[in-house]
């Protein structure tokens, strides 16, 4: 079997990551831009770049108790570790998930095949680290949204709160409830 190059990134795709066909990712991006209002801007009046709906929780993720690099790295995979877990043990149904990478290629993520593969490499992280990162069920009913710039991950969906949403409540402040600020 020939190995599949990406075109991004010009290498193999980590096991559970194949690509959107173009088509896919123009209708996938129109749907979540429908459903969510998208609009994209990096200053602080463009901010939540969605409408988020109900039920969701908005996370922040600047926190200021990260002081260090490797702090910084464990809280990175803390938050795709959490919502791997979540993935494979909450959407047992149906563990795929469309990836929008925004201004960049697109993918379907297989959150079993991801979670049992040696050494599995994220192509696209849960936690934004640079772009706007949406992983989401096809009909966007569940899913999360990740803000590089306001620093946030919106988890959003029965499923999504009551699991993802509850346990990184534990331990990450909450900016947002169904859209609403908590302070």
């Amino acid at each position: 079997m020939a190995t599949k190059i990406t075109r991004d990134f010009q290498s193999a795709l980590p096991i559970g990551w194949s690509e959107l066909a173009r088509d896919l990712e123009t209708k996938h991006w129109a749907m979540f831009k429908s459903k969510f209002g998208f609009r994209p801007g990096t200053k602080p009046d463009a901010w939540p770049a969605i409408t988020e709906p109900s039920p969701s929780m908005t996370f922040d993720l600047s926190a200021d108790d990260v002081r260090t690099r490797s702090s910084f790295a464990a809280r990175v995979d803390a938050v795709n570790a959490e919502a791997l877990r979540c993935f494979v043990t909450d959407f047992t149904d149906d563990p795929t998930f469309v990836v929008l990478d925004w201004q960049h290629m697109c993918y379907r993520f297989d959150a079993n095949a991801h979670a049992t593969a040696e050494d599995a490499e994220w192509r696209v992280p849960v936690y934004p680290n640079g772009d706007y990162y949406i992983f989401a069920q096809d009909d966007f009913q569940e899913g999360t949204f990740g803000h590089p710039w306001e620093q946030t991950l919106c988890v959003y969906g029965p499923r999504m709160v009551t699991t993802l949403g509850r346990t990184l409540a534990t331990w990450l402040p909450t900016l947002r409830v169904d859209g609403h600020r908590t302070d």
